[in-house]
């Protein structure tokens, strides 16, 4: 059990006043300090940080309301419990809007007062509680949880940036499977305003169509045979906050429609039920498939696309990003070492060069996947390239036959430099002047090829 003690601290220059609480509190185990006027209160409150003040308005010199302005200054979590003289109200008031949790108007019982900490120091452990959620959810489900460095990572940050400070009501998310569709959603979420209320996801594709009805905007008690008792719908469930519709292309053109009608109309009715009920959530629509073609071919209405794409964010397969690949191969070695007690340092280069030479048609899950396979069935401090799946390695670049290679020697020779800056100018050229692609072509790091060009005075 901890030996902790809450500090309190009572600023009043009635001496007896003070002497006389310090005495009650400390019976109740509060750690007690009293001070006679502002400036003594002040030096106290910054020398021992505590957790409550009583401080009375009328004080010589500095005023109490002048004392919980400097307060608020220093601290936004300290309780403080101003005390008045009975009847001055608007100087209590006063002292709300400043920031004073409570007011207590003298002659005041000490049963009264205590609890009024009581409740106060819950109310701030529950929201110390509630903040240490937060941190924990923004550093796990934030931007921080989405890794990249690439031009087109970049412009992702930037428009998830801008969702998170507007009020849009729809956001689509495009990218095939494994891309962190999800991940950007929760980004969303946990960036917003609306992050202290729930984020809910449900794949559409996982439900049959009477079920996932039912599942999105609930029922009433005897809506069908089994229906014993009212059920709240997802998107009830997620009143304030986010609801993430994966795989919307697979909803039926029925569920689209109803669908519709809750988006426009800020309403839904649950199953069976008679009565609209309405919502105020944040809708996060996303799919792997291409929308405008599924349109096109009737198997889902324009109406409803129109109104899911209000912002669209179009995640890149990794493969189109491969500045990328190293950069979350050294994130999710990280992430594995702490989950399994590794001490992995990195890849080595043939393992490096296999990496960025493959496709990965499974992107950023499949990557994580490989790294996870790596650690658990490795004890290396590396991850060296026969450590990696089979799929990855038969993805090596091929050799070439030395005769397949156009090169005009003259009779006098050239330097072998030149042979590799010019290989390095047509890989770059080959890559559209991406490195890591251009690297991969060449079977060499990132950090080889730009030393190279720097080497060479290929960089601007």
């Amino acid at each position: 059990m901890s030996d902790y003690k809450i500090k309190l601290l009572i600023i009043d220059d009635e001496k007896l006043i003070g002497w006389s609480l310090a005495k009650q509190f400390e019976k109740d185990g509060y750690q007690t300090f009293t001070a006679l006027s502002g400036e003594e209160g002040l030096e106290v409150f910054r020398r021992e940080s505590p957790e409550v003040v009583f401080l009375d308005n009328r004080l010589p010199k500095k005023s109490g309301l002048e004392v919980l302005k400097e307060i608020r200054h220093h601290s936004q979590s300290t309780i403080v419990i101003f005390m008045t003289a009975y009847g001055s109200t608007e100087t209590a008031v006063e002292a709300m809007k400043l920031g004073a949790y409570d007011y207590v108007n003298k002659p005041f019982q000490y049963n009264d007062v205590n609890s009024i900490v009581e409740q106060a120091v819950k109310a701030n452990k529950l929201d110390a509680e509630v903040l240490d959620i937060r941190r924990k959810l923004m550093s796990r489900y934030g931007f921080s949880s989405i890794i990249g460095e690439s031009s087109q990572m970049m412009h992702i940050f930037e428009i998830i940036r801008k969702i998170t400070h507007s009020e849009a009501s729809t956001v689509l998310i495009y990218g095939e499977s494994g891309t962190g569709k999800e991940v950007v959603a929760r980004a969303i979420h946990y960036e917003s305003n609306r992050f202290q209320k729930p984020f809910v996801a449900i794949n559409c594709a996982a439900l049959p169509e009477t079920l996932l009805e039912s599942e999105l905007f609930g029922y009433e008690r005897g809506a069908f045979t089994d229906a014993k008792q009212m059920k709240r719908g997802q998107f009830e469930l997620a009143e304030g906050g986010t609801l993430l519709l994966d795989e919307i292309g697979e909803l039926s053109i029925q569920m689209q429609v109803k669908l519709l009608r809750a988006l426009e109309t800020r309403t839904f009715k649950r199953l069976g039920g008679t009565q609209d009920t309405k919502i105020d959530v944040r809708v996060i629509a996303a799919t792997n498939r291409d929308l405008q073609a599924a349109i096109a071919e009737g198997r889902f209405r324009q109406d409803l696309y129109f109104r899911l794409k209000v912002v669209t964010v179009q995640l890149p397969p990794l493969r189109e990003r491969p500045e990328d690949i190293l950069i979350l191969s050294t994130y999710f070695i990280n992430h594995f070492n702490r989950e399994f007690s590794k001490k992995v340092t990195g890849l080595d280069e043939p393992a490096r060069c296999a990496m960025l030479a493959y496709e990965w048609p499974g992107n950023v899950r499949e990557l994580k996947n490989v790294i996870e396979h790596s650690l658990v069935l490795e004890n290396d401090t590396l991850i060296r390239l026969e450590h990696l799946p089979i799929e990855i390695l038969g993805k090596k670049p091929q050799k070439v036959d030395p005769s397949a290679v156009q090169l005009e020697f003259p009779v006098t020779g050239f330097p072998l430099e030149e042979i590799e800056k010019l290989a390095i100018q047509k890989a770059l050229n080959y890559a559209n002047g991406n490195q890591s692609k251009a690297a991969a072509l060449l079977s060499v790091t990132r950090d080889t090829i730009r030393y190279k060009m720097k080497k060479f005075g290929l960089l601007d």
